[in-house]
């Protein structure tokens, strides 16, 4: 390749902090983002089907078994990125619509400007406040809730209380899911709380994580589920078993052992997710 036309990173100051674009040397058109030092998108424009992070891998197979493979699918995505998994669904179940809900709009901009999306997507991306997009979408007009909502490393308090999980579950149809991710490390303090908000609401709950995560040896993901319907629980542990970090589906007893005697949290007693410790998700 020319000289001239290696891509170089792209740096800008957006309104949650300074975002970068940092090219992958190994893939012509891929990129990293990051925002304040923490990664936040992966992406390969000539391979949208290509997931770098583990955690979006498993937001991608919770999307892979939610309806037979390629049917579209009505999708809402609370926290935009670098558009990573619309760019998946749309490649992998076409016709599929997708709202992209994103407040900051600095790196909205970045993103349309340097990773444009494909003509004729399906993938509609608005400047907008998750839990406003969730409490104005009109009832049952969800196929799943794709949540991944971080102000800096923190997923911010408005969106952690039981009257958020109670707008969520009004825009899922009856049969819908709701997929999050999260952090947080033992005790699981934060996490516990959030699925007592969700088992209030929800008939069926679901936990995807690594082993040394769940079992409180490190900070780390894990990816939330929720459904009025039974969870394609076995499905999606032979798939994420087959990851090349594998990882584990608590439900049932042991899910109800980890939440044990956590109650749901209100608005008002709502705070953000646990700061990450030092260098866990910083990239150099």
């Amino acid at each position: 390749m020319d000289e001239a036309l290696e891509p170089i990173p792209v740096t800008r100051t957006v309104d949650c902090g300074t975002a970068k674009l940092l090219p992958d040397v190994d893939r012509p058109r891929a990129w990293l983002l990051t925002v304040d030092g923490a990664p936040q998108s992966y992406v390969d424009l000539d391979a949208p089907t290509h997931l770098e992070f583990e955690y979006v891998r498993r937001l991608a197979h919770v999307l892979d078994e939610a309806a037979a493979p390629g049917l579209p699918l009505d999708v809402l995505h609370l926290g935009g990125g670098a558009l990573t998994l619309p760019r998946y669904l749309a490649a992998t179940r076409p016709h599929s619509r997708q709202d992209v809900i994103e407040a900051d709009r600095g790196l909205l901009a970045l993103v349309a400007e340097e990773l444009p999306l494909p003509g004729d997507c399906g993938i509609a991306v608005r400047a907008l406040d998750a839990r406003t997009a969730l409490e104005t979408a009109p009832e049952d007009s969800a196929d799943v809730i794709v949540a991944d909502v971080f102000g800096g490393s923190r997923v911010p308090a408005h969106l952690t209380s039981v009257e958020y999980v109670r707008a969520a579950a009004r825009v899922l149809r009856p049969d819908g899911c709701y997929a999050a991710n999260l952090a947080d490390s033992a005790p699981f303090g934060f996490l516990r709380g959030q699925l007592a908000n969700f088992a209030t609401v929800f008939e069926h709950l679901a936990l995807i994580a690594e082993p040394s995560v769940l079992r409180g040896r490190r900070f780390g993901n894990a990816v939330l589920l929720a459904s009025h319907t039974e969870l394609p629980i076995a499905a999606l542990a032979r798939r994420v078993a087959g990851d090349v970090f594998p990882a584990r589906v608590e439900h049932g007893a042991p899910l109800r052992r980890l939440i044990a005697d956590a109650v749901p949290v209100r608005d008002a007693e709502a705070v953000a997710s646990p700061v990450p410790p030092e260098g866990a998700f910083s990239v150099g």
